[in-house]
């Protein structure tokens, strides 16, 4: 039985857990036969060692924490699924698990990459690729022909319309609406209820309607 661990211990990482072993949720890892959350054993958490007063504590999930990241090559045969903002290590892809909520709709022409999360009533359409580690909360539509390349957030109730392409690090803030055929430059943040009508330079802060620019996000 394939085994599934996921990284970080915070409220992101319990609601994971929780929908990842619902009955038709869909996990996808490497190596892995099929999907379905029947086939996986969740064996608990890791959490960086600054939590490390967390380990052996059983979590509302019902599940404990294992570890620390440190013990990661203790589990050599886990696939791992990382909570947002966990500060979990990189890994490579193969040992990486998407999770995907049983009640969100993904095409089966859609393409999802190595360590995505996609929350309760996300929708992705007919072509979209998703690249590694997007993380997709609660209701995001990520409309037909969109590109997401990789580390993107999308929260919740953000609206991509068709042809999107969002370079990678970006985050999507909660409720924002972006236009058909544009592009988001890496590393932008696009703040909530922000109605993107324009292609956004690399490292920009967006907000309003029409969305504006802000600041840099990253300063050089």
């Amino acid at each position: 039985m394939p085994q599934l661990i996921i990284l970080g211990a915070g409220p992101h990482a319990q609601e994971m857990a929780h929908f990842a072993m619902l009955p038709g949720a869909d996990i996808r890892a490497a190596g892995a036969p099929g999907a379905g959350a029947g086939g996986w054993s969740l064996l608990g958490f890791l959490v960086p060692e600054t939590e490390v007063g967390l380990v052996g504590e059983r979590m509302g999930s019902g599940h404990r924490v294992l570890d620390t990241y440190t013990a990661i090559d203790a589990y050599p045969d886990a696939a791992f699924a990382v909570e947002y903002g966990c500060g979990a290590p990189p890994l490579p892809p193969e040992r990486l698990a998407s999770l995907i909520a049983p009640t969100a709709f993904v095409a089966a022409s859609a393409r999802i990459g190595a360590g995505c999360v996609i929350y309760p009533g996300c929708f992705v359409g007919h072509n979209a690729v998703l690249g590694e580690r997007v993380f997709a909360l609660a209701g995001a539509v990520v409309n037909h022909d969109n590109v997401l390349e990789d580390d993107v957030t999308v929260c919740s109730g953000a609206t991509l319309a068709g042809h999107v392409h969002v370079e990678a690090g970006c985050y999507l803030g909660q409720a924002c609406t972006i236009r058909q055929y544009l592009r988001i430059g890496q590393g932008s943040l696009i703040g909530m209820g922000a109605v993107v009508l324009a292609d956004v330079a690399p490292n920009s802060v967006m907000v309003g309607n029409p969305a504006r620019r802000l600041r840099a996000r990253v300063e050089r």
